[in-house]
């Protein structure tokens, strides 16, 4: 089978996007919220839609059908860019289009020599995807883990 890496696209996403967002998340942050013993059917999805952007967020696609999606925009608090909801259907997991996507996405925040923050579950397998990305661990609690990845010097 080939590897989706060679046939996947971002596209903006639209505000019809918000509830096929939301039952990804849900369907995908299952395993580790109820590991966590925080599961809760309704505030999983609640956190997509209160909030969704269509400025930052972008739908993954494969072969034209949704695949999953990731909203990278402005840092609230800190400097750089805040990486969230990246998620993908879980038949695509572990097959290198994750990676793949991330890349592309820090190659944009490198343009812009702007660091990238995120948060992850304790005991998350994407703690592995972020970590092999360059992502250090910036402080966490018994909850959460937040990662920091600085831009990479650019090329003159």
């Amino acid at each position: 089978m080939p590897s989706p890496t060679n046939d996947w696209t971002l596209r903006p996403g639209r505000a019809e996007d918000v509830e096929v967002v939301a039952e990804l998340r849900a369907e995908v942050m299952r395993p580790d919220l109820e590991r966590l013993g925080r599961y809760d059917e309704h505030r999983v999805r609640r956190r997509v839609r209160e909030g969704f952007s269509t400025a930052y967020t972008s739908v993954i696609e494969v072969d034209g059908a949704f695949a999953g999606s990731v909203t990278l925009r402005p840092h609230e608090d800190a400097e750089g860019l805040c990486l969230e909801h990246f998620y993908l259907a879980p038949a695509l997991q572990g097959r290198g289009l994750g990676g793949a996507v991330l890349r592309t996405l820090l190659e944009r925040a490198d343009a812009q020599s702007a660091p990238v923050r995120l948060q992850v579950l304790q005991g998350s397998a994407a703690r592995r995807l972020y970590e092999r990305a360059g992502f250090t661990v910036e402080s966490e609690d018994p909850v959460d883990v937040w990662m920091v990845r600085e831009p990479a010097p650019q090329a003159g």
